[in-house]
């Protein structure tokens, strides 16, 4: 995670799933960044439940806009 001093600020786009897990952990491997992400998500409270209110769904395979700016919300920006 970057310091608040070199924060950039995340474009609020659609990003696929493994796509924005790597932004938060670039250096781990593809699958471990989005375990790591998909428990993330889960350790904070409610975020999950946000999420699927507003359309997400376990197995996709896209974060669409409104979900990225949940999670940026949630857990702060990569």
């Amino acid at each position: 995670m970057k310091t608040e001093d070199s924060l950039e600020a995340l474009k609020i786009r659609a990003y696929g799933r493994t796509e924005l897990a790597q932004l938060y952990f670039p250096n781990l491997c593809p699958q471990v960044a989005y375990r790591k992400l998909q428990y993330w998500i889960d350790v904070y409270p409610g975020l999950r439940q946000q999420l699927i209110e507003h359309g997400y769904r376990l197995h996709a395979r896209t974060f669409l806009p409104i979900h990225v700016q949940l999670i940026v919300d949630a857990i702060g920006q990569p």
